[in-house]
């Protein structure tokens, strides 16, 4: 295209070139076309080459800022999302703080209770088993005093006697 060019321009210096130095005259009139078909050519050459540069240069300035802004949105977007997760975050750690709480308040009163039916149950164990141990107690008391009674002489035993023998078994 390059050599077109030249050729086109070097044809129309050469054809429409003056002698009007040689001759006399002027020449302004052959200066003045050479000079529009000059400007003719080089805007029918040049104009698309140029026209085609600057709109694809518009072209991908307009495609660079559709994807700056594209990335704009975008980091807007995750931006929001991610503040919206670090509130439900937030949301989800104090309701977990307030049923935690509201968890170990039922296990201390559950324990709590579970213990106090526990102490009472040995409370009542305790006292069953000193029940029994007091009857066992009298049981041999008894035993040892009819033992003691039934081995004597065959005397009858009289109040004081019997306090007697009842004193020795206790102590």
């Amino acid at each position: 295209m390059g050599k077109i060019i030249v050729t086109v321009l070097t044809l129309g210096a050469y054809l429409f070139g003056s002698d009007a130095g040689a001759e006399g005259s002027t020449d302004i009139v052959q200066r003045t076309v050479n000079f529009l078909i000059f400007a003719g050519i080089l805007v029918y050459v040049l104009a698309e080459p140029v026209k085609n540069y600057f709109t694809g240069r518009s072209a991908g300035i307009a495609d660079e800022l559709d994807k700056v802004q594209e990335r704009l949105r975008e980091s807007k977007r995750l931006k929001e999302a991610a503040e919206q997760k670090v509130e439900d975050a937030e949301r989800f750690a104090n309701e977990l703080g307030e049923t935690a709480k509201k968890e170990n308040k039922l296990l201390s009163e559950k324990v709590l209770v579970q213990c106090e039916q526990e102490l009472e149950m040995i409370q009542k164990q305790n006292e069953a088993l000193m029940e029994l141990e007091k009857r066992k107690m009298v049981r041999e008391v008894v035993s040892d005093v009819m033992n003691d009674v039934m081995n004597g002489s065959g005397e009858a035993l009289g109040k004081e006697a019997m306090t007697e023998i009842l004193k020795k078994k206790v102590a």
